[in-house]
């Protein structure tokens, strides 16, 4: 379904509610967008829809109005404790904002209860919260819903709840498969009853979306709407109200373009992506310093109860930067965002489309930059032609402040940020092995040193990328690292107290250090099988006597003991399996 025009809501096929009306007049929605023409009168007439649209085409209401409608036209009234509608989505950040737009419709219809489902908090005041004022409408992510589903003890019976279910909506559908929650999704789809309607939403089409979409829906609809005035052999996923660059600068000035790029714009409202946790805490601590009378937050996915509360805040503020993950690249609206700037490219190219539709939502204007460093320049060919995405080279600016000193200096008079610096080097390089686009993003291409100068390192850190490596256009610090201390004093107080206790098992154990083996890294696991079956190898080749069999009980001999000293089986059940063992074995022994 291609060519759809947008209308007044009374030209739709099916009549609106009242209360309906009412509630789109008071947010001031006076015309449907393509996707909200499309799927609203077909989603009520019961048909399971898949819709496509490009991010930010207002597919929210387009679920949420049938849902209401749908759940109006019932023959028996829900009661307090049946669920008639529920929305699965992928982010706690989403999720909220459904609920919010979710509640402008029910103040005009009492009789329905809304909840919202969500991690961040105790699962038990979810569980009574739904049991003294339950949920007719449910808003959840997936791993708190399914978490729920298995309250029973608790006084808690959703399966039976949702038996009343008419309408099952999947929002953002393939990052919901992007993020794992298959498992979750298949365990939360056996407990809903097979008669319902079923809404599929996404700004992209996978492979997973399409298997989801035979498993769950029943002779679906499939929408695709592209905006008015693109061509139908354009596939275009970006809003064309949307003005995306792209700058091609070292790994050493990108930091001070950033800078200086938001110090021009600093009534303007921001987001500002990074590729991990770790960059996003360390970038948005120097951020802070260096950028004044600004409101600048942090939020990523490992953030545990604030993120709920600084996304609320930062959607209130007039002018601000978000620094942040891709945990905000999906279906997220935060009102008038200028500018999405990338300072690290995304994981994969959908990601990227994601990412700039933080901005020109719903026919507004916005505009999208993305950092590139010199070996990167193909990605923007690659995004042309994977996405049909139009971008625009902006020259770095010539006269910016160096202000790579200034942090370093930070992390010399506290640690904290020294720690976090490392942490973000690491992570990055990291996260950079493992993008899709592994022929443009190549870690072996990377410029060490001009990327720990970008991030004003103090010292290389060690890590098995940099192994065998040097770097003579790196020049550590001369001051010795351990003795920096934290600004914060309870933390620095502690950090004496673990030095002391080091010291002291140095001096009783003659001065020699105690060996702590570092923590695996990643395919260390398999590097250590690797290395067993070299050595189990080189002793056949070697006529021992020990044969396959034999080799296989001398290693399951060692695990057995590593299982003791672990905790894990008692004395008496390792000297069983040992005998056991043992009593099949072929090696010869001397006796003393």
């Amino acid at each position: 379904m291609e060519a759809v025009t947008e209308g007044g809501w009374e030209s739709l096929p099916v009549a609106l509610s009242p209360g309906v009306l009412r509630a789109l007049r008071g947010l001031g929605f006076a015309r449907m967008t393509p996707v909200q023409s499309a799927t609203i009168p077909l989603f009520m007439n019961n048909k399971d829809v898949a819709a496509e649209a490009v991010t930010g085409s207002g597919k929210t209401l387009a679920f949420v109005i049938p849902i209401l409608e749908i759940l109006l036209r019932r023959e028996e009234k829900l009661k307090k404790m049946q669920v008639g509608a529920m929305i699965i989505t992928p982010t706690r950040e989403l999720a909220i904002q459904i609920d919010e737009v979710l509640s402008h419709f029910t103040k005009h219809f009492p009789r329905f209860s809304q909840i919202l489902l969500i991690g961040g908090r105790n699962p038990m005041e979810d569980v009574e919260k739904f049991k003294e004022h339950g949920g007719n409408i449910v808003v959840a992510t997936p791993g708190r819903l399914e978490d729920l589903f298995r309250r029973k003890a608790d006084g808690l019976d959703l399966a039976s709840c949702v038996k009343s279910l008419d309408v099952l909506v999947l929002d953002e559908a393939d990052r919901l498969l992007d993020m794992g929650f298959e498992s979750s999704l298949n365990a939360i789809l056996d407990f809903l009853p097979k008669q319902r309607r079923t809404g599929l939403f996404s700004a992209t089409q996978t492979q997973e979306v399409e298997n989801l979409v035979r498993a769950g829906l029943r002779n679906p609809v499939r929408i695709s709407v592209k905006e008015k005035g693109v061509a139908a052999s354009n596939t275009q996923k970006t809003p064309t109200r949307l003005e995306n660059y792209y700058m091609i600068c070292k790994a050493d000035e990108k930091f001070n373009q950033l800078v200086h790029f938001l110090r021009q714009h600093k009534q303007e409202k921001h987001l500002v992506f990074f590729s991990t946790c770790a960059c996003v805490e360390y970038y948005g601590k120097a951020l802070e310093s260096l950028i004044k009378q600004v409101k600048i937050m942090c939020i990523h996915g490992k953030m545990k109860h604030k993120r709920n509360k600084i996304f609320t805040e930062f959607r209130k503020v007039p002018g601000g930067i978000l620094v942040c993950t891709d945990v905000m690249a999906r279906g997220i609206d935060i009102p008038e965002v200028h500018w999405v700037l990338q300072y690290d490219p995304p994981s994969s190219a959908s990601a990227f489309v994601h990412r700039c539709g933080r901005t020109a939502r719903i026919g507004n204007v916005g505009s999208a930059l993305v950092f590139l460093l010199p070996m990167e320049e193909s990605y923007i060919n690659f995004l042309s032609i994977n996405q049909k995405c139009p971008m625009q080279e902006m020259k770095p600016q010539r006269s910016v402040s160096d202000l790579l000193p200034k942090l370093k200096s930070m992390a010399l008079t506290d640690r904290a940020v020294f720690e976090k610096g490392m942490k973000a080097f690491v992570s990055y390089i990291q996260a950079y092995a493992k993008h899709e686009c592994n022929l443009i993003f190549r870690t072996k291409d990377l410029d060490f040193a001009s990327l720990a100068r970008g991030f004003a390192l103090l010292k290389m850190p060690k890590m098995p990328e940099l192994r065998g490596k040097c770097f003579p256009d790196f020049t550590p610090v001369t001051v010795n690292t351990d003795s920096i201390p934290y600004k914060d004093k309870n933390r620095e107080k502690q950090r004496q107290k673990q030095l002391e206790q080091q010291r002291k098992e140095r001096e009783e154990s003659g001065g020699k250090k105690k060996f702590i083996k570092n923590k695996a890294w990643s395919k260390q696991k398999a590097k250590r099988e690797k290395k067993k079956k070299v050595t189990a190898k080189r002793k056949r080749e070697e006529g021992s006597d020990i044969e396959d069999e034999d080799m296989e009980e001398l290693l399951n001999d060692t695990r057995l003991l590593k299982r003791l000293k672990k905790g894990k089986i008692s004395e008496e059940e390792f000297e069983k399996r040992l005998t056991g063992s043992q009593s099949n074995l072929k090696v010869e022994t001397v006796a003393d």
